[in-house]
């Protein structure tokens, strides 16, 4: 196992983890409302598309973490994670930007297709809302070296974060055609 690198702190990390998750749904949330009407010389959908992209490679990385652990590969796990972690606040920025600039996008197809849509949108929005503390505070407890505990919230948070990576790509694909 690795080395802990950060000095054991449960009530500051629990306040941090807690202030930054809220701070991100509320800026999530209200941005989400807010439409700047700017030209910025390209397609704003491109946003989404790269948001796609983003989580596509977050999904492979989550995997490739899982095997890299599975194997006993800590340190490549840890290096994996990160970028996941990384990657992911790539995407926030994206997707704050995607929602300033395009707005709201109605999905436009009927029957099955639309109810397949919701059904999966409307399991995909709580989920990416919940998942970053836990995320956080699985990070944490890696790197304070508490294994037992980083597992146990690991079995809860990785497949949480990898179904709403791979649905936020099967949003994208099934919105996309309505992008105006």
């Amino acid at each position: 196992m690795l080395k802990a690198v950060l000095v054991k702190n449960d009530k500051k990390a629990r306040t941090l983890i807690y202030l930054f998750s809220f701070i991100v749904f509320a800026a999530v949330v209200l941005l989400s409302r807010v439409k700047l009407d700017v030209d910025l010389g390209f397609d704003v959908h491109l946003f989404a598309q790269a948001n796609a992209i983003i989580n596509s490679a977050v999904a492979v990385l989550l995997v490739a973490a899982l095997v890299a652990v599975k194997s006993k590969k800590y340190r490549v796990h840890k290096n994996l994670m990160i970028a996941a972690m990384l990657l992911s606040v790539l995407f926030l920025i994206s997707y704050i930007c995607h929602h300033l600039f395009a707005g709201e996008t109605k999905f436009g197809a009927e029957g099955i297709s639309k109810t397949i849509y919701y059904i999966i949108l409307f399991t995909h929005i709580p989920l990416a809302g919940l998942i970053l503390p836990f995320i956080l505070f699985t990070a944490y407890r890696a790197l304070i070296s508490e294994w037992p505990e980083h597992k146990k919230l690991a079995k809860i948070t990785w497949p949480i974060w990898f179904y709403v990576a791979v649905t936020g790509v099967i949003v994208y694909w099934m919105i996309s055609p309505y992008y105006v």
